[in-house]
């Protein structure tokens, strides 16, 4: 309370000398009730003086994501996030696995069996479409053998689970984005793929993405999962293929 009320006080001498306050910085107690009595003290000196009109409220201590989706859901007058430690390094996975996972060699499809189904490959070339419904919004990715057609807009198709022969549903998409683009090919850029430079774009481009989902798979907390399916031909080749490669247990 008193660090508020001095910051008032040199505020507005600093104020009349021309010194244009900018805002505050909160980094610790209760950031949401400290914000709201900034906000309240700030808009009462703003009725009089109009630099107090726009003064920051920037909140800082060791913000993560739990911190920022509790905020979202009440009230408070916080205008900017300082967020450094978890930035850097997400506490919920601080190191990103990444597997590489061989489909094809010299031109011949390639499985990893494995008894933990995840683990299990989708052999061969393929092509990976997004499929969109009526209202727009996307409802799968469709996986496809790259030697298939891409699907077409207004024809109905057969989505299938790749690991679960039960788990199947008819779709007619109202729209089809081809999702796979070589970058490189034999060691040079397609310029016609090429990456944007400005990050800017990129993350405008990601962000418009996340707004084309529902809400529901974009909760924090139990979201719903997004599917990705595959073509009648694609499961119908992964399972031949599992059942020509995958050794058979003897009983005796």
């Amino acid at each position: 309370r008193s660090g508020l009320r001095n910051f008032i006080y040199v505020a507005k001498v600093l104020d009349d000398f021309g010194y244009r306050p900018k805002g505050i910085r909160l980094d610790s107690g209760d950031l949401r009730e400290l914000s709201l009595r900034c906000e309240e003290a700030f808009e009462e000196v703003a009725k009089t003086r109009q630099s107090f009109g726009s003064l920051s409220i920037v909140a800082s201590n060791d913000i993560n994501e739990s911190v920022l989706q509790d905020l979202t859901t009440k009230d408070h007058g916080i205008t900017t996030f300082g967020i450094g430690t978890n930035l850097v390094t997400c506490q919920a996975q601080p190191a990103l696995g990444c597997v590489y996972k061989l489909v094809e060699w010299k031109g011949q499809p390639r499985i990893k069996i494995s008894q933990d189904l995840p683990k299990v490959t989708i052999p061969g070339r393929k092509r990976a479409y997004r499929l969109h419904g009526a209202n727009g919004s996307p409802l799968v990715d469709y996986m496809a053998l790259a030697s298939e057609g891409a699907p077409e807009v207004g024809r109905k198709l057969v989505c299938r689970d790749p690991f679960h022969s039960t788990k199947r549903v008819a779709i007619t998409p109202s729209r089809v984005v081809p999702l796979h683009h070589p970058i490189i090919e034999l060691g040079k850029v397609v310029e016609e793929h090429r990456p944007p430079l400005d990050l800017s774009k990129t993350r405008q481009f990601a962000q418009e993405q996340l707004q084309t989902f529902p809400d529901s798979m974009k909760a924090y907390d139990n979201p719903t999962a997004y599917p990705v399916m595959a073509s009648q031909s694609l499961f119908k080749f992964l399972h031949d293929t599992w059942e020509s490669e995958a050794p058979v247990p003897e009983w005796k």
